[in-house]
C-alpha cells in the first residue's frame, strides 16, 4: 500500500535533532506524531509522489496519523495543476489541518491562473468555524488579492472578523503588516480607526515596523498608534 511505502520513506529521512527542534514550533501536535523531515526533503519527495496514479489512494486516506504526512499531503496539493481537482482536495483537507505550518505550507500554484474561483472559495473558507481554514483563507487573500487583484472589501473582510483562536488573530496581524507594505495608504486607516481587536492591532504594528518595506517615517506613526494594554 502506498501509505505503508509512505510511512517507511518518511522514516528513512528522519532527522533526530531537526524532529526535536521542530517539536516546539508546532504546539498543537502531539510531539509523538513528528516524525522529523526536513521540508526540502518532503518537497522533492511530494514532487515524485505526484507523478503517481496511485497518489489519490494517499490523498483520501484521512486523517493521517503523522504530522510530517500532512505537510507532504500539502506540498502534493500545491502541485496540482486541475484547478476543480485541486480545488477538491483543499475542501477535503482542509477539515484535518491542526497546525499553522501545514495551514502556511498550503500554496497551490494553479490559483494564481484562476482568481475568480479562487475567491469564490475564500469567502466560504472564511466564514468556517474551523481555524484553520480561516488561517487558509485569509493567507491566500494576503497572498494573491494585495497588488493587481486588490480590492478595498478584502481587507474589510478580514478586519471584520472577530475570534478568540491565536492562529486566526496571528494571521489577521501578518495581513495587515504585508497590506501595509504594500498599500500603505490605503491600509493605515485600518490601523488609525482602530479596526481590529487590541491584541491584534499592536501586533499588526509590532509585525509592521519588524519589516524592510515600512519607511522609517512610517515605521515611527505606525508605534503611536500602539494602543496601551490597561
Amino acid at each position: 500500500m502506498i501509505k505503508d511505502e509512505i510511512l517507511d520513506r518518511l522514516y528513512s529521512l528522519q532527522d533526530i535533532k531537526y524532529r526535536d527542534f521542530q517539536k516546539g514550533l508546532i504546539p498543537t501536535v502531539d510531539p509523538d506524531r513528528v516524525i522529523g523531515v526536513r521540508t526540502p526533503d518532503l518537497r522533492k519527495y511530494a514532487a515524485e509522489l505526484s507523478k503517481r496514479d496511485d497518489i489519490k489512494d494517499f490523498l483520501s486516506d484521512l486523517p493521517h496519523q503523522y504530522f510530517d504526512e500532512n505537510q507532504l499531503h500539502a506540498f502534493i496539493i500545491s502541485r496540482i495543476k486541475d484547478m476543480d481537482i485541486c480545488l477538491m482536495e483543499v475542501d477535503r483537507f482542509l477539515p484535518y489541518v491542526d497546525n499553522w505550518a501545514t495551514c502556511d505550507q498550503l500554496s497551490p500554484a494553479v490559483f494564481r491562473k484562476h482568481k475568480d474561483a479562487l475567491l469564490t472559495r475564500i469567502r466560504e473558507w472564511i466564514s468556517s468555524e474551523d481555524t484553520y481554514t480561516v488561517r487558509f483563507a485569509i493567507g491566500m487573500l494576503m497572498q494573491h488579492f494585495l497588488e493587481d487583484d486588490y480590492d478595498p472589501c478584502y481587507p474589510e473582510m478580514v478586519a471584520a472578523l472577530r475570534s478568540d483562536e491565536y492562529y486566526i488573530n496571528m494571521m489577521i496581524a501578518w495581513y495587515f503588516a504585508t497590506a501595509l507594505a504594500k498599500r500603505y495608504d490605503e491600509i493605515v486607516p485600518y490601523i488609525e480607526e482602530r479596526r481590529l481587536d487590541i491584541w491584534t492591532h499592536n501586533k499588526a504594528i509590532q509585525k509592521s515596523v519588524e519589516s524592510y518595506r515600512i519607511t522609517p517615517e512610517q515605521k515611527a506613526y505606525l508605534k503611536s498608534l500602539k494602543i496601551k494594554s490597561r
